[in-house]
């Protein structure tokens, strides 16, 4: 057999217990979530309170109304990545199981679906209170990387989202039936821990691009330069991980082994793929239009 990493002794459950007759567990997956919202959080706290970081109109929000906002995003991120997956990835199987879609301690959160969620959530909050809705974007976007890199961790140590088989002598050996179903396969299937790479790059890469930007580079004072950044970043990471990681089973069969969603002429994309495309091109359009407005705010100093 190729040299590959045996999954480590891993359990999702970071502490259970049981009261009155009923199991409660505290999983790293729910953890995740919950550290990356309070990161979220300070990082933004930070940044409002930082003058010098942003431009003559000043933070767009303030410490108490970003507690308040808080609140809305919690419910876009719970709604919008339940409803995306549904309505992404298995929408005939909840059709036929309508009951189930509320049902989201059995887990199926989809990433895009939480974007969509916290615009239409931020939409929302920003309108009702009159707040720079471009420059409330950039502050959100450079706060989400860390929660990004926590639930792909969360992932790895669920042993879910596993990427294709490997001989790579990185590759890892995951537990399950479903994990060791690898093509012609003999013996056990090492495959790419796409969880570790999603969490390199879209996470602690991008984010450290993003503080960067702000702290260093005075990114916010270009409104919707870390937004682009952000969309475009993600997009693009998420566009290249999909090559490694293995594709929703319902997406595969005997004709399609790749899972492909998108079949063109011998080639095609899978659903990651085809969903990170339009934030790709809507995040270099932010940036563009960001660097564009800076290059005029320059030539009216220069002429002025």
């Amino acid at each position: 057999m190729q040299a590959a990493i045996r999954f480590p002794d891993l359990s999702p459950e970071l502490l259970s217990f049981t009261l009155l007759g009923m199991e409660f567990a505290l999983r790293w997956y729910a953890l995740a979530y919950i550290a990356g919202i309070l990161i979220a959080w300070r990082l933004a706290v930070h940044a409002v309170k930082r003058a010098a970081l942003w431009g003559p109109a000043g933070a767009p929000m303030t410490p108490p109304q970003i507690e308040e906002l808080l609140t809305w995003i919690i419910l876009g991120v719970i709604l919008g990545g339940r409803l995306g997956f549904v309505l992404f990835y298995q929408p005939a199987y909840y059709l036929s199981h309508p009951a189930e879609i509320v049902m989201v301690w059995q887990g199926g959160m989809a990433f895009h679906g939480g974007l969509l969620g916290v615009i239409a959530a931020a939409w929302a909050f920003t309108a009702r209170h009159g707040i720079s809705r471009i420059g409330a974007a950039d502050l959100i976007a450079h706060t989400v990387a860390p929660g990004l890199m926590l639930g792909r961790l969360a992932n790895f140590i669920n042993a879910e989202l596993w990427g294709r088989p490997t001989e790579l002598p990185w590759g890892v050996i995951f537990p399950g039936p479903m994990a060791q179903d690898c093509p012609g396969g003999t013996g056990a299937c090492a495959r790419h821990p796409s969880q570790l790479y999603e969490a390199g790059l879209e996470g602690l890469l991008l984010g450290t691009l993003l503080l960067w930007l702000v702290y260093r580079r005075g990114a916010l004072k270009r409104p919707g330069l870390i937004l682009g950044i952000f969309l475009a970043g993600y997009g693009l990471a998420r566009f290249i991980v999909e090559f490694a990681r293995q594709p929703d089973a319902q997406f595969v069969s005997p004709g399609n082994p790749l899972g492909l969603a998108l079949h063109l002429g011998g080639y095609g994309l899978t659903m990651g793929q085809l969903l990170s495309l339009p934030m790709i091109a809507l995040g270099l359009f932010f940036a563009l239009r960001a660097r564009r407005q800076d290059r005029r705010q320059d030539r009216r100093q220069g002429a002025a």
